[in-house]
């Protein structure tokens, strides 16, 4: 039976060449092998490459090393990246995703759908000054009549990067109200609401996130994404039927983060995840 229940199966991609972690590719990828073997493996996505790093994937690929490429440049990136993760495939590049930024969610789609291959899935990202009001009904209102997730941004390297509980909340619930799919990325290493000693910016917490997706009340969201006490958060994730559990990652489908060690950690320490421990729908 696995260890890693199904709330956290999938959760974890795997961004450790992305900042704030900025591991060189070379280290990275023995690292996601690691990763993959390991007895949390059920726990971690894809490893998360940009198109300009694609190329120094050569000789370290191994069997099967699945790929997410994440496309900041928007989509005049798209059509050269497939071909570049296309040429990577004899040395055991499996792509397995795509992460589009753009300022245009409807040009987007449209790139996705001439250029994607069928069976890779893609998530939209748009700034988030775009996500706001009317415009965030617009973009959500697009990605809904199409195959493809939403993508929001959840911290960063500066305070501003980071949204507040109530904007998060208002992205959250728009996405549930709608039945519209969506990952997160940045910020979320930790399974806890907190504010880092070291830089002073308010981090929000995975499992707050896992548990507001099953709100479609925007000041319920808000408040959940606000708990700040991990033995709260704890007891709610171990009182989830099996059904809110399929709500959760139908809704919340993973979140890019450059530790996997440290989502990890966190679940430990509040006893819900441990390699001789019965999955959370045991207990």
């Amino acid at each position: 039976m696995s260890t890693v229940p199904a709330l956290l199966q999938g959760l974890f991609d795997d961004a450790a060449v992305f900042p704030p972690g900025d591991l060189p590719v070379a280290e990275a990828v023995p690292a996601h092998h690691a990763h993959r073997s390991a007895w949390y493996a059920e726990a971690v996505g894809p490893f998360l490459c940009g198109a300009g790093r694609l190329a120094e994937l050569t000789g370290l690929a191994g069997p099967g090393l699945r790929v997410g490429l994440v496309l900041p440049g928007g989509s005049a990136e798209l059509g050269p990246a497939l071909a570049a993760a296309a040429s990577l495939a004899p040395a055991g590049v499996q792509l397995v995703g795509v992460e589009l930024t753009t300022r245009d969610a409807a040009e987007a789609v449209a790139a996705l759908d001439l250029l994607l291959p069928p069976d890779v899935p893609a998530a939209v990202e748009l700034p988030r000054e775009l996500l706001h009001g009317d415009a965030l009904d617009e973009v959500l209102d697009v990605l809904v009549d199409s195959p493809y997730r939403a993508k929001f941004r959840t911290g960063g390297v500066v305070a501003g990067a980071f949204p507040d509980e109530t904007e998060l909340a208002g992205l959250l619930t728009g996405c549930a109200q709608r039945g519209l799919p969506y990952k997160c990325t940045a910020g979320l290493h930790h399974a806890v609401r907190h504010t880092d000693p070291a830089t002073g910016f308010e981090h929000h917490g995975f499992l707050n996130v896992l548990l507001a997706a099953l709100e479609t009340d925007r000041a319920a969201a808000a408040e959940v994404l606000a708990e700040r006490t991990g033995e709260v958060l704890a007891k709610a994730v171990r009182e989830l039927t099996d059904h809110q559990v399929t709500v959760i990652r139908n809704s919340f489908t993973a979140f890019g983060t450059c530790s996997i060690a440290e989502p990890l950690d966190d679940l430990a320490a509040l006893g819900l995840l441990a390699p001789d421990s019965p999955s959370l729908e045991d207990r």
